[in-house]
């Protein structure tokens, strides 16, 4: 059996992404390979930050019990766990419909193939005002499947017009899901709308993170 540091593990609905709303599993690990300045979950980010240990059986057999089949992995950066492909093929093996959420600075051409049907990849872009511009695997593109999504965390006028670059330069939008999401407090909405419009930026989506909406945008948990 494979162990994976679980720092975290509730229900809640998905506040972002292509299930946006959906009633989903969450499931977040320890550790992360980038310090971005508007990161919420900094907490988790470390190696003294407290986690479970549990392996794939025990972290099915949660999800199975809670019968909800929408599991959300996350961090952190969950492709940092060792033998991550082992839980999501077991996941997979019981019908369980997996997004995992990675921060763009680590390959995902060992995950990619694992199920079309059952996984999805939200692959974040880190935008300058992030700070991790520069750690970015920009190879992970050339494996992109129409199911999966590239986000854009947009916290800055900069950060939008090299938002239209990549998604120009990588025909993001003929390739996969493009999201744009403001920074929470940091860019108004209302600027991300009036630039996709100006820029006629065809079948780009705008989210808004509706868990921040609904409940304190400091509570963990939801």
């Amino acid at each position: 059996m494979a162990e994976y540091k679980v720092v975290e593990k509730f229900i809640s609905i998905n506040g972002e992404g292509r299930k946006a709303g959906q009633i989903t599993c969450f499931i977040r690990f320890q550790l992360c390979n980038l310090d971005c300045t508007y990161c919420d979950t900094k907490w988790a980010n470390t190696m003294d930050s407290e986690y479970e240990l549990m392996n794939e059986r025990e972290i099915t057999n949660w999800v199975i019990s809670t019968g909800i089949k929408n599991v959300t992995i996350t961090g952190g950066e969950p492709l940092l766990q060792k033998n991550i492909d082992i839980l999501l093929k077991e996941l997979i093996n019981y019908g369980i419909e997996i997004e995992i959420e990675t921060n763009g600075s680590v390959d995902i051409s060992k995950i990619i193939s694992l199920g079309e049907d059952n996984l999805i990849i939200t692959l974040d872009y880190k935008l300058p005002s992030s700070g991790m511009e520069n750690q970015m695997n920009l190879d992970n593109y050339k494996y992109l499947r129409k199911v999966d999504v590239v986000k854009f965390v947009i916290g800055s006028y900069e950060d939008l017009l090299k938002t239209e670059h990549i998604i120009k330069k990588y025909d993001l939008v003929e390739r996969t899901n493009v999201y744009l999401s403001p920074v929470f407090g940091e860019i108004e909405p209302k600027e991300i709308v009036e630039f996709i419009l100006d820029r006629r930026l065809n079948g780009v989506n705008i989210q808004l993170q509706m868990h921040k909406f609904i409940w304190d945008p400091e509570m963990r948990g939801v």
